[in-house]
């Protein structure tokens, strides 16, 4: 299943973590480990921001994901399944 995994950091806890090299750290074992299609990352109401859209074979991945940013950045997370054109195609037809 494709899901696309939003994220928001907190403006001071991202400051802590650029400064201790946890911020850096945290997203290259992100992407490293989940090997996402697409990996953005921006601002979103003044906090840091991300956005990956990743493959995940069972939803018992997702804990492996999401704790890493919970825990080491205080991360605020949304996740949501998402489809190319293609597999809407197929679904609609």
């Amino acid at each position: 299943m494709r899901v696309m995994l939003r994220f928001t950091i907190p403006v001071e806890r991202g400051n802590q973590a650029a400064a201790d090299g946890s911020l850096e750290r945290t997203f290259e074992a992100l992407r490293s480990e989940n090997k996402p299609e697409a990996a953005y990352f921006y601002v979103e109401q003044g906090k840091r921001a991300g956005l990956l859209v990743l493959e995940v074979a069972d939803v018992v991945q997702l804990p492996r994901i999401n704790e890493p940013l919970f825990a080491a950045l205080d991360a605020s997370i949304e996740i949501t399944p998402v489809l190319t054109a293609d597999d809407l195609k197929r679904g609609l037809g």
